[in-house]
């Protein structure tokens, strides 16, 4: 069976909302099919010497890491005014070029923070609540059919932009040995996903 690549499907876009810092449908569309495109060319890499796909060798949690980077990565290549912050782990992901000093901060308000999950419906964890602007993107991954090499491609099934404030988010206590996370508590789900921008 040849290995599908998947294609975004643009009459999902929510076309009709607003859209900060000048962001536009397409760069959402074009993020997404930069993440389709490489695991397609590195799984038809794997699958020609017989290796599993990358998405049935990684563990969840580093899926998830490595697509939230990758969309940062090409969302910022593809938008007009945002970039990468340059900052180790700072906060938000992608900032207004030229606000911040060679657009590095460690906490800002001018941008984006970019998330991803297996999640139905875009609730996921953080490691704070804050006054932001928050984009999650929601993947499904095949896993289970059998023989593997008949599996269909890791998809985008939702997208969600939203500004959500700090009272948006619940505190997640944790055991000793856990680390403490914040989640968007239902009213702030809700607002998350009125900021809809692709649906399939």
């Amino acid at each position: 069976m040849l290995l599908t690549r998947a294609t975004v499907d643009r009459s999902r876009l929510n076309l009709s909302r607003h859209y900060p810092f000048s962001l536009r449908p397409d760069d959402f569309a074009a993020a997404m099919q930069d993440v389709y495109d490489f695991f397609h060319d590195v799984n038809l890499a794997l699958r020609n010497r017989s290796l599993p796909r990358l998405d049935d060798m990684l563990r969840p949690a580093a899926m998830s890491g490595i697509i939230s980077d990758m969309l940062t990565a090409s969302l910022a290549r593809h938008s007009r005014n945002l970039c990468e912050n340059r900052y180790h782990n700072g906060h938000p992901d992608l900032v207004v070029r030229g606000v911040y000093p060679q657009d590095s901060v460690k906490s800002g308000a001018e941008g984006v923070e970019i998330k991803s999950t297996r999640k139905k419906g875009g609730g996921v964890d953080t490691h704070g609540g804050r006054d932001q602007w928050m984009c999650v993107f929601v993947y499904s991954i095949d896993n289970s059919t059998e023989p593997a090499n008949d599996r269909s491609p890791t998809r985008f099934t939702e997208v969600y932009l939203a500004q959500v404030e700090r009272a948006d988010f619940r505190r997640n206590e944790r055991g000793d040995l856990g680390t403490r996370t914040s989640s968007l508590h239902a009213s702030g789900i809700k607002k998350l996903r009125e900021g809809w921008v692709y649906l399939d």
